[in-house]
Protein backbone atom coordinates (compact mmCIF):
# COMPACT_ATOMS: atom_id res chain seq x y z
CA UNK A 1 0.00 0.00 0.00
CA UNK A 2 2.81 2.36 0.83
CA UNK A 3 4.50 1.71 -2.50
CA UNK A 4 1.21 2.30 -4.32
CA UNK A 5 0.69 5.52 -2.39
CA UNK A 6 4.17 6.68 -3.33
CA UNK A 7 3.47 5.93 -7.00
CA UNK A 8 0.16 7.78 -6.89
CA UNK A 9 1.86 10.72 -5.23
CA UNK A 10 4.60 10.71 -7.88
CA UNK A 11 2.06 10.58 -10.74
CA UNK A 12 -0.02 13.35 -9.17
CA UNK A 13 3.06 15.55 -8.82
CA UNK A 14 4.03 14.92 -12.44
CA UNK A 15 0.50 15.71 -13.63
CA UNK A 16 0.46 18.95 -11.63
CA UNK A 17 3.82 19.92 -13.11
CA UNK A 18 2.52 19.19 -16.63
CA UNK A 19 -0.60 21.29 -16.04
CA UNK A 20 1.52 24.12 -14.67
CA UNK A 21 3.84 24.07 -17.70
CA UNK A 22 0.90 24.04 -20.11
CA UNK A 23 -0.69 26.96 -18.26
CA UNK A 24 2.59 28.87 -18.32
CA UNK A 25 3.00 28.23 -22.07
CA UNK A 26 -0.60 29.30 -22.74
CA UNK A 27 -0.04 32.49 -20.74
CA UNK A 28 3.13 33.30 -22.69
CA UNK A 29 1.38 32.64 -26.01
CA UNK A 30 -1.55 34.84 -24.97
CA UNK A 31 0.84 37.69 -24.16
CA UNK A 32 2.50 37.36 -27.56
CA UNK A 33 -0.88 37.46 -29.29
CA UNK A 34 -2.03 40.50 -27.26
CA UNK A 35 1.23 42.30 -28.08
CA UNK A 36 0.78 41.33 -31.76
CA UNK A 37 4.19 39.64 -31.74
CA UNK A 38 3.14 36.76 -33.96
CA UNK A 39 6.62 36.29 -35.41
CA UNK A 40 8.00 35.22 -32.04
CA UNK A 41 4.99 32.95 -31.59
CA UNK A 42 5.75 31.27 -34.92
CA UNK A 43 9.37 30.68 -33.92
CA UNK A 44 8.34 29.21 -30.57
CA UNK A 45 5.91 26.90 -32.35
CA UNK A 46 8.62 25.77 -34.76
CA UNK A 47 11.03 25.06 -31.91
CA UNK A 48 8.43 22.96 -30.10
CA UNK A 49 7.57 21.14 -33.32
CA UNK A 50 11.26 20.54 -33.99
CA UNK A 51 11.87 19.08 -30.54
CA UNK A 52 8.92 16.72 -30.94
CA UNK A 53 10.18 15.65 -34.37
CA UNK A 54 13.72 15.06 -33.08
CA UNK A 55 12.47 12.89 -30.24
CA UNK A 56 10.32 10.89 -32.67
CA UNK A 57 13.24 10.42 -35.09
CA UNK A 58 15.65 9.29 -32.39
CA UNK A 59 13.09 6.77 -31.13
CA UNK A 60 12.26 5.41 -34.59
CA UNK A 61 14.23 6.23 -37.73
CA UNK A 62 11.29 5.10 -39.90
CA UNK A 63 9.22 7.93 -38.45
CA UNK A 64 12.16 10.17 -39.28
CA UNK A 65 11.84 9.35 -42.98
CA UNK A 66 8.23 10.53 -43.02
CA UNK A 67 9.09 13.63 -40.98
CA UNK A 68 11.90 14.51 -43.37
CA UNK A 69 9.84 13.99 -46.54
CA UNK A 70 6.96 16.04 -45.13
CA UNK A 71 9.29 18.82 -44.00
CA UNK A 72 11.06 19.30 -47.34
CA UNK A 73 7.62 19.73 -48.92
CA UNK A 74 6.53 22.53 -46.55
CA UNK A 75 9.85 24.09 -45.55
CA UNK A 76 9.78 26.76 -48.24
CA UNK A 77 6.27 27.86 -47.23
CA UNK A 78 7.45 28.49 -43.66
CA UNK A 79 10.68 30.10 -44.84
CA UNK A 80 9.05 32.68 -47.10
CA UNK A 81 6.61 33.70 -44.36
CA UNK A 82 9.58 34.20 -42.00
CA UNK A 83 11.48 36.50 -44.34
CA UNK A 84 13.56 33.85 -46.11
CA UNK A 85 15.14 32.87 -42.80
CA UNK A 86 18.28 30.80 -43.39
CA UNK A 87 17.86 28.90 -40.13
CA UNK A 88 14.65 27.44 -41.51
CA UNK A 89 16.44 26.66 -44.79
CA UNK A 90 19.03 24.52 -43.01
CA UNK A 91 16.47 22.83 -40.72
CA UNK A 92 16.04 19.98 -43.22
CA UNK A 93 19.76 19.30 -43.12
CA UNK A 94 19.68 19.08 -39.34
CA UNK A 95 16.72 16.69 -39.59
CA UNK A 96 18.67 14.61 -42.10
CA UNK A 97 21.69 14.39 -39.77
CA UNK A 98 19.49 13.23 -36.88
CA UNK A 99 17.84 10.72 -39.22
CA UNK A 100 21.24 9.35 -40.29
CA UNK A 101 22.37 9.02 -36.67
CA UNK A 102 19.17 7.26 -35.64
CA UNK A 103 19.31 4.95 -38.64
CA UNK A 104 22.96 3.92 -38.38
CA UNK A 105 22.71 3.40 -34.60
CA UNK A 106 19.66 1.17 -35.10
CA UNK A 107 21.34 -0.81 -37.88
CA UNK A 108 24.49 -1.25 -35.83
CA UNK A 109 22.53 -2.57 -32.86
CA UNK A 110 20.92 -5.23 -35.06
CA UNK A 111 24.24 -6.00 -36.83
CA UNK A 112 22.48 -5.64 -40.19
CA UNK A 113 24.75 -4.96 -43.16
CA UNK A 114 24.09 -1.98 -45.38
CA UNK A 115 23.44 -2.48 -49.06
CA UNK A 116 26.34 -1.97 -51.45
CA UNK A 117 25.34 0.28 -54.35
CA UNK A 118 26.33 -1.24 -57.73
CA UNK A 119 27.78 2.13 -58.76
CA UNK A 120 29.88 2.58 -55.61
CA UNK A 121 33.28 2.85 -57.34
CA UNK A 122 32.26 5.55 -59.90
CA UNK A 123 30.53 7.41 -57.06
CA UNK A 124 33.63 7.36 -54.85
CA UNK A 125 35.85 8.47 -57.72
CA UNK A 126 33.57 11.42 -58.51
CA UNK A 127 33.24 12.28 -54.80
CA UNK A 128 37.01 12.28 -54.25
CA UNK A 129 37.54 14.43 -57.31
CA UNK A 130 34.96 16.94 -56.03
CA UNK A 131 36.68 17.02 -52.61
CA UNK A 132 39.95 17.86 -54.38
CA UNK A 133 38.13 20.58 -56.33
CA UNK A 134 37.00 22.08 -53.02
CA UNK A 135 40.56 23.39 -52.68
CA UNK A 136 40.73 24.86 -56.18
CA UNK A 137 42.86 28.04 -55.91
CA UNK A 138 40.54 29.92 -58.27
CA UNK A 139 37.67 29.79 -55.78
CA UNK A 140 37.40 32.94 -53.70
CA UNK A 141 35.87 31.24 -50.64
CA UNK A 142 35.80 27.77 -49.08
CA UNK A 143 32.08 28.30 -48.45
CA UNK A 144 31.39 27.84 -52.16
CA UNK A 145 32.99 24.40 -51.93
CA UNK A 146 31.08 23.44 -48.78
CA UNK A 147 27.82 24.45 -50.39
CA UNK A 148 28.64 22.54 -53.60
CA UNK A 149 29.56 19.37 -51.71
CA UNK A 150 26.36 19.62 -49.68
CA UNK A 151 24.19 20.08 -52.75
CA UNK A 152 25.74 17.10 -54.53
CA UNK A 153 26.36 14.53 -51.79
CA UNK A 154 24.62 15.38 -48.52
CA UNK A 155 21.50 13.30 -49.24
CA UNK A 156 23.33 10.30 -50.72
CA UNK A 157 22.96 8.31 -47.43
CA UNK A 158 19.22 8.32 -48.06
CA UNK A 159 19.94 5.46 -50.45
CA UNK A 160 20.72 3.23 -47.46
CA UNK A 161 17.70 4.58 -45.59
CA UNK A 162 15.37 3.88 -48.51
CA UNK A 163 16.76 0.38 -48.96
CA UNK A 164 16.07 -0.46 -45.30
CA UNK A 165 12.70 1.33 -45.19
CA UNK A 166 10.77 -0.92 -47.59
CA UNK A 167 11.71 -4.32 -46.20
CA UNK A 168 8.20 -5.53 -47.04
CA UNK A 169 5.38 -4.75 -49.42
CA UNK A 170 3.44 -3.34 -46.48
CA UNK A 171 6.14 -0.72 -45.88
CA UNK A 172 6.26 -0.01 -49.62
CA UNK A 173 2.53 0.73 -49.76
CA UNK A 174 2.68 2.77 -46.57
CA UNK A 175 5.38 5.08 -47.91
CA UNK A 176 3.77 5.60 -51.32
CA UNK A 177 0.34 6.23 -49.78
CA UNK A 178 1.88 8.88 -47.57
CA UNK A 179 3.72 10.34 -50.54
CA UNK A 180 0.53 10.38 -52.64
CA UNK A 181 -1.31 12.40 -49.99
CA UNK A 182 1.59 14.84 -49.84
CA UNK A 183 1.67 15.20 -53.62
CA UNK A 184 -2.10 15.64 -53.79
CA UNK A 185 -2.05 18.49 -51.25
CA UNK A 186 0.94 20.35 -52.75
CA UNK A 187 -0.40 20.03 -56.32
CA UNK A 188 -3.90 21.06 -55.23
CA UNK A 189 -2.66 24.25 -53.56
CA UNK A 190 -0.55 24.94 -56.64
CA UNK A 191 -3.66 24.83 -58.81
CA UNK A 192 -5.47 27.19 -56.43
CA UNK A 193 -2.55 29.61 -56.50
CA UNK A 194 -2.37 29.55 -60.31
CA UNK A 195 -5.94 30.84 -60.32
CA UNK A 196 -5.84 33.25 -57.35
CA UNK A 197 -2.46 34.77 -58.19
CA UNK A 198 0.73 35.48 -56.26
CA UNK A 199 -1.06 36.99 -53.25
CA UNK A 200 -2.16 33.47 -52.25
CA UNK A 201 0.39 31.35 -50.33
CA UNK A 202 2.82 34.26 -50.33
CA UNK A 203 3.32 36.92 -47.61
CA UNK A 204 2.24 40.45 -48.32
CA UNK A 205 5.86 41.60 -48.21
CA UNK A 206 8.13 39.03 -49.85
CA UNK A 207 11.83 39.09 -49.00
CA UNK A 208 13.90 40.66 -51.77
CA UNK A 209 15.99 37.53 -52.52
CA UNK A 210 12.90 35.48 -53.43
CA UNK A 211 10.45 38.17 -54.53
CA UNK A 212 11.15 37.71 -58.21
CA UNK A 213 10.90 33.93 -57.91
CA UNK A 214 7.40 34.10 -56.40
CA UNK A 215 5.84 36.74 -58.65
CA UNK A 216 6.54 35.49 -62.16
CA UNK A 217 3.96 35.91 -64.92
CA UNK A 218 4.12 34.72 -68.51
CA UNK A 219 2.44 36.34 -71.52
CA UNK A 220 1.51 34.48 -74.69
CA UNK A 221 3.40 36.16 -77.57
CA UNK A 222 0.52 36.33 -80.06
CA UNK A 223 -2.75 36.66 -78.11
CA UNK A 224 -1.21 38.50 -75.16
CA UNK A 225 -2.92 36.36 -72.51
CA UNK A 226 -1.33 36.53 -69.05
CA UNK A 227 -0.75 33.51 -66.77
CA UNK A 228 0.75 33.41 -63.30
CA UNK A 229 3.46 30.80 -62.71
CA UNK A 230 2.56 29.26 -59.33
CA UNK A 231 5.01 28.22 -56.63
CA UNK A 232 2.58 26.36 -54.33
CA UNK A 233 4.38 25.78 -51.01
CA UNK A 234 7.80 26.56 -52.49
CA UNK A 235 9.75 29.80 -52.83
CA UNK A 236 10.20 29.49 -56.57
CA UNK A 237 8.21 28.30 -59.53
CA UNK A 238 11.20 26.23 -60.64
CA UNK A 239 11.15 24.10 -57.51
CA UNK A 240 7.41 23.53 -57.84
CA UNK A 241 7.90 22.52 -61.47
CA UNK A 242 10.61 20.02 -60.51
CA UNK A 243 8.33 18.61 -57.82
CA UNK A 244 5.54 18.08 -60.36
CA UNK A 245 7.78 16.22 -62.81
CA UNK A 246 8.95 13.94 -60.02
CA UNK A 247 5.40 13.49 -58.67
CA UNK A 248 3.94 12.66 -62.07
CA UNK A 249 6.37 9.80 -62.66
CA UNK A 250 5.98 8.31 -59.17
CA UNK A 251 2.19 8.68 -59.24
CA UNK A 252 1.97 6.79 -62.53
CA UNK A 253 4.12 3.97 -61.18
CA UNK A 254 2.22 3.68 -57.91
CA UNK A 255 -1.16 3.77 -59.65
CA UNK A 256 -0.11 0.90 -61.92
CA UNK A 257 1.08 -1.14 -58.94
CA UNK A 258 -2.18 -0.60 -57.01
CA UNK A 259 -4.36 -1.79 -59.86
CA UNK A 260 -2.22 -4.81 -60.63
CA UNK A 261 -2.15 -5.80 -56.96
CA UNK A 262 -5.89 -5.09 -56.44
CA UNK A 263 -5.04 -3.02 -53.36
CA UNK A 264 -7.26 -0.53 -51.60
CA UNK A 265 -6.46 3.12 -52.12
CA UNK A 266 -6.70 3.07 -55.90
CA UNK A 267 -8.99 6.11 -55.82
CA UNK A 268 -6.30 8.13 -54.04
CA UNK A 269 -3.60 6.85 -56.39
CA UNK A 270 -5.37 7.80 -59.60
CA UNK A 271 -6.83 11.01 -58.15
CA UNK A 272 -3.23 12.04 -57.49
CA UNK A 273 -2.41 11.34 -61.13
CA UNK A 274 -5.26 13.60 -62.22
CA UNK A 275 -4.32 16.35 -59.76
CA UNK A 276 -0.68 16.40 -60.87
CA UNK A 277 -1.74 16.51 -64.53
CA UNK A 278 -3.94 19.54 -63.85
CA UNK A 279 -1.23 21.27 -61.81
CA UNK A 280 1.32 20.64 -64.58
CA UNK A 281 -1.00 22.28 -67.10
CA UNK A 282 -1.52 25.31 -64.86
CA UNK A 283 2.20 25.97 -64.24
CA UNK A 284 2.52 27.79 -67.57
CA UNK A 285 5.85 25.99 -67.85
CA UNK A 286 6.79 24.54 -71.19
CA UNK A 287 9.41 22.36 -69.56
CA UNK A 288 6.90 20.70 -67.21
CA UNK A 289 4.47 20.24 -70.07
CA UNK A 290 7.07 18.46 -72.23
CA UNK A 291 8.66 16.42 -69.41
CA UNK A 292 5.29 15.09 -68.20
CA UNK A 293 4.18 14.30 -71.75
CA UNK A 294 7.44 12.45 -72.47
CA UNK A 295 7.19 10.58 -69.15
CA UNK A 296 3.66 9.38 -69.88
CA UNK A 297 4.74 8.22 -73.33
CA UNK A 298 7.62 6.26 -71.76
CA UNK A 299 5.96 4.80 -68.66
CA UNK A 300 2.76 3.52 -70.33
CA UNK A 301 4.46 1.31 -72.99
CA UNK A 302 7.04 0.18 -70.45
CA UNK A 303 4.37 -1.04 -68.03
CA UNK A 304 2.74 -2.98 -70.86
CA UNK A 305 6.12 -4.48 -71.80
CA UNK A 306 6.88 -5.37 -68.18
CA UNK A 307 3.67 -7.31 -67.60
CA UNK A 308 3.85 -11.11 -67.53
CA UNK A 309 0.82 -11.36 -69.84
CA UNK A 310 -0.48 -14.35 -67.90
CA UNK A 311 -3.92 -14.65 -66.33
CA UNK A 312 -5.49 -11.26 -65.63
CA UNK A 313 -2.32 -9.21 -65.60
CA UNK A 314 -2.68 -8.03 -69.20
CA UNK A 315 -6.19 -6.77 -68.45
CA UNK A 316 -4.99 -5.02 -65.30
CA UNK A 317 -2.18 -3.24 -67.14
CA UNK A 318 -4.51 -1.92 -69.82
CA UNK A 319 -7.03 -0.99 -67.15
CA UNK A 320 -4.38 0.95 -65.23
CA UNK A 321 -3.55 3.00 -68.34
CA UNK A 322 -7.25 3.50 -69.03
CA UNK A 323 -8.01 4.69 -65.50
CA UNK A 324 -5.07 7.08 -65.47
CA UNK A 325 -6.32 8.58 -68.73
CA UNK A 326 -9.88 8.82 -67.42
CA UNK A 327 -8.83 10.57 -64.20
CA UNK A 328 -6.67 13.04 -66.12
CA UNK A 329 -9.54 13.75 -68.51
CA UNK A 330 -12.03 14.23 -65.67
CA UNK A 331 -9.72 16.58 -63.75
CA UNK A 332 -8.95 18.70 -66.81
CA UNK A 333 -12.63 18.82 -67.80
CA UNK A 334 -13.61 20.12 -64.36
CA UNK A 335 -10.83 22.70 -64.53
CA UNK A 336 -11.84 23.90 -67.99
CA UNK A 337 -15.51 24.08 -67.01
CA UNK A 338 -14.95 26.19 -63.89
CA UNK A 339 -11.94 28.30 -64.93
CA UNK A 340 -11.99 28.53 -68.75
CA UNK A 341 -10.02 31.80 -68.97
CA UNK A 342 -7.19 30.59 -66.72
CA UNK A 343 -6.85 27.37 -68.71
CA UNK A 344 -7.06 29.24 -72.01
CA UNK A 345 -4.10 31.47 -71.10
CA UNK A 346 -1.94 28.40 -70.42
CA UNK A 347 -2.98 26.64 -73.59
CA UNK A 348 -2.23 29.79 -75.57
CA UNK A 349 1.30 29.89 -74.14
CA UNK A 350 1.93 26.24 -75.01
CA UNK A 351 0.51 26.36 -78.53
CA UNK A 352 2.05 29.70 -79.47
CA UNK A 353 5.55 28.90 -78.20
CA UNK A 354 5.79 25.13 -78.78
CA UNK A 355 3.88 24.45 -81.96
CA UNK A 356 6.21 24.18 -84.98
CA UNK A 357 3.52 25.94 -87.03
CA UNK A 358 3.48 29.02 -84.79
CA UNK A 359 5.44 32.07 -85.98
CA UNK A 360 6.53 32.61 -82.37
CA UNK A 361 7.57 29.02 -81.71
CA UNK A 362 10.60 28.66 -79.43
CA UNK A 363 10.72 24.86 -79.39
CA UNK A 364 13.85 24.47 -81.49
CA UNK A 365 15.65 27.44 -79.97
CA UNK A 366 15.01 26.54 -76.30
CA UNK A 367 15.53 22.78 -76.69
CA UNK A 368 18.60 22.79 -78.95
CA UNK A 369 20.22 26.07 -79.99
CA UNK A 370 20.12 27.89 -76.63
CA UNK A 371 21.46 25.07 -74.39
CA UNK A 372 24.15 24.11 -76.94
CA UNK A 373 25.23 27.72 -77.25
CA UNK A 374 25.59 27.97 -73.47
CA UNK A 375 27.49 24.69 -73.31
CA UNK A 376 30.00 25.93 -75.87
CA UNK A 377 30.24 29.23 -73.97
CA UNK A 378 31.66 27.35 -70.96
CA UNK A 379 34.83 26.76 -72.97
CA UNK A 380 35.31 30.52 -73.33
CA UNK A 381 36.40 30.60 -69.68
CA UNK A 382 40.19 30.24 -69.45
CA UNK A 383 40.04 27.62 -66.68
CA UNK A 384 37.78 25.18 -68.51
CA UNK A 385 40.38 22.36 -68.41
CA UNK A 386 40.46 22.31 -64.59
CA UNK A 387 37.55 24.54 -63.46
CA UNK A 388 37.05 27.18 -60.77
CA UNK A 389 36.08 24.80 -57.96
CA UNK A 390 32.92 22.99 -56.91
CA UNK A 391 30.04 25.24 -55.91
CA UNK A 392 31.32 28.36 -57.65
CA UNK A 393 28.48 28.34 -60.22
CA UNK A 394 25.95 26.26 -58.28
CA UNK A 395 22.47 26.83 -57.00
CA UNK A 396 22.39 29.28 -54.09
CA UNK A 397 25.64 31.19 -54.68
CA UNK A 398 23.72 34.38 -53.82
CA UNK A 399 23.27 33.15 -50.26
CA UNK A 400 26.99 32.42 -49.89
CA UNK A 401 27.69 35.97 -51.02
CA UNK A 402 25.05 37.53 -48.76
CA UNK A 403 25.40 35.44 -45.61
CA UNK A 404 29.09 34.47 -45.65
CA UNK A 405 30.28 37.67 -47.41
CA UNK A 406 32.19 35.65 -49.98
CA UNK A 407 33.60 37.57 -52.96
CA UNK A 408 31.38 36.89 -56.02
CA UNK A 409 32.77 34.58 -58.67
CA UNK A 410 30.74 35.91 -61.61
CA UNK A 411 31.07 32.68 -63.58
CA UNK A 412 28.39 30.44 -65.02
CA UNK A 413 26.31 29.48 -68.04
CA UNK A 414 22.72 28.30 -68.47
CA UNK A 415 23.60 24.71 -69.25
CA UNK A 416 24.17 21.85 -66.82
CA UNK A 417 27.15 20.28 -68.56
CA UNK A 418 28.59 23.74 -69.06
CA UNK A 419 28.25 24.41 -65.33
CA UNK A 420 30.18 21.21 -64.59
CA UNK A 421 32.96 22.30 -66.95
CA UNK A 422 33.19 25.69 -65.21
CA UNK A 423 33.23 24.20 -61.72
CA UNK A 424 35.08 20.91 -62.18
CA UNK A 425 36.76 21.20 -65.57
CA UNK A 426 36.46 18.77 -68.45
CA UNK A 427 37.57 15.84 -66.26
CA UNK A 428 34.74 16.56 -63.83
CA UNK A 429 32.20 16.49 -66.65
CA UNK A 430 33.50 13.13 -67.90
CA UNK A 431 33.41 11.67 -64.39
CA UNK A 432 29.82 12.85 -63.95
CA UNK A 433 28.78 11.24 -67.22
CA UNK A 434 30.48 8.01 -66.09
CA UNK A 435 28.65 8.12 -62.75
CA UNK A 436 25.32 8.94 -64.42
CA UNK A 437 25.76 5.99 -66.77
CA UNK A 438 26.63 3.64 -63.88
CA UNK A 439 23.58 4.77 -61.88
CA UNK A 440 21.23 4.47 -64.84
CA UNK A 441 22.57 1.06 -65.80
CA UNK A 442 22.24 -0.35 -62.29
CA UNK A 443 18.76 1.16 -61.91
CA UNK A 444 17.68 -0.40 -65.20
CA UNK A 445 18.98 -3.81 -64.16
CA UNK A 446 17.08 -3.55 -60.87
CA UNK A 447 13.87 -2.53 -62.66
CA UNK A 448 14.29 -5.24 -65.30
CA UNK A 449 14.59 -7.82 -62.52
CA UNK A 450 10.98 -6.96 -61.64
CA UNK A 451 9.67 -7.69 -65.14
CA UNK A 452 6.56 -9.83 -64.95
CA UNK A 453 5.81 -8.88 -61.31
CA UNK A 454 3.34 -6.45 -59.76
CA UNK A 455 6.23 -4.24 -58.58
CA UNK A 456 7.48 -3.47 -62.08
CA UNK A 457 5.45 -0.22 -62.53
CA UNK A 458 7.05 1.30 -59.42
CA UNK A 459 10.47 -0.06 -60.35
CA UNK A 460 10.37 1.34 -63.87
CA UNK A 461 9.02 4.69 -62.63
CA UNK A 462 11.99 5.06 -60.28
CA UNK A 463 14.44 4.02 -63.00
CA UNK A 464 12.93 6.50 -65.44
CA UNK A 465 13.07 9.30 -62.88
CA UNK A 466 16.74 8.54 -62.22
CA UNK A 467 17.54 8.49 -65.94
CA UNK A 468 15.59 11.69 -66.56
CA UNK A 469 17.36 13.54 -63.76
CA UNK A 470 20.98 12.50 -64.35
CA UNK A 471 20.94 12.81 -68.13
CA UNK A 472 18.52 15.12 -69.99
CA UNK A 473 17.48 17.33 -67.07
CA UNK A 474 21.06 17.66 -65.85
CA UNK A 475 22.21 18.56 -69.34
CA UNK A 476 19.76 21.46 -69.50
CA UNK A 477 20.52 22.58 -65.94
CA UNK A 478 22.59 20.97 -63.20
CA UNK A 479 20.49 22.89 -60.68
CA UNK A 480 17.78 20.27 -61.24
CA UNK A 481 20.03 17.69 -59.56
CA UNK A 482 21.05 20.21 -56.90
CA UNK A 483 17.45 21.07 -56.02
CA UNK A 484 17.01 19.51 -52.57
CA UNK A 485 13.58 18.10 -53.48
CA UNK A 486 14.87 16.32 -56.58
CA UNK A 487 18.13 15.25 -54.92
CA UNK A 488 16.59 13.83 -51.74
CA UNK A 489 13.95 11.88 -53.67
CA UNK A 490 16.58 10.68 -56.12
CA UNK A 491 18.71 8.94 -53.51
CA UNK A 492 15.75 7.72 -51.45
CA UNK A 493 14.03 6.24 -54.51
CA UNK A 494 17.22 4.50 -55.65
CA UNK A 495 17.41 2.75 -52.30
CA UNK A 496 13.77 1.69 -52.59
CA UNK A 497 14.33 0.42 -56.13
CA UNK A 498 17.31 -1.74 -55.15
CA UNK A 499 15.30 -3.17 -52.25
CA UNK A 500 12.16 -4.08 -54.21
CA UNK A 501 14.35 -5.65 -56.90
CA UNK A 502 15.06 -8.29 -54.23
CA UNK A 503 11.34 -9.00 -53.69
CA UNK A 504 10.92 -11.64 -56.45
CA UNK A 505 13.51 -13.86 -54.77
CA UNK A 506 11.91 -13.43 -51.36
CA UNK A 507 8.19 -13.32 -52.15
CA UNK A 508 6.74 -14.55 -48.83
CA UNK A 509 8.73 -11.99 -46.83
CA UNK A 510 7.86 -9.26 -49.33
CA UNK A 511 4.17 -9.90 -48.76
CA UNK A 512 4.00 -10.55 -45.04
CA UNK A 513 6.95 -8.93 -43.28
CA UNK A 514 6.16 -5.88 -41.13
Amino acid sequence: MKIGALRDSHNSGRNLLTVALIALAAYACANLIVEDDLLTLYYVGLVVLGIVALVAILKDWRAGVYCFVAWIAVEDLIRKYLGNNMTVYFAKDFLAIVLYISFFVARRSTLTKLCRPPFLIPFLVFFCYCVIQAFNPASTSIFYALMGLKLCFFYAPLLFVGHALVDSEKQLRRFFFFNSVLIFVVAGFGIAQSILGHTFLNPELIQEDIRGLSTLYRISPITGLVAYRPTSFFVSTGRFQNFLVLSWILALGFGGFLLMRKQTGRLLGFATVGMVAAASLMTASRGVFLWTLASAMAVAPAVIWGASWTGEQRIRVLRAIQRATVFVAITLTILVSIFPQEVASRLAIYTETLSPFSPKSELGFRSQEYPLRNFVAAFDYPRWPYGYGIGTASLGVQYVIRVMHAPPMNVGVENGYGQLVIELGIVGLLLWILLAYAITRSAWRAAKNLKGTVWFPIGFAIFFYAFLLVFPMTFYGFIAYQDFIMNAYFWLMLGILFRISEFPGNLPIAQTSV
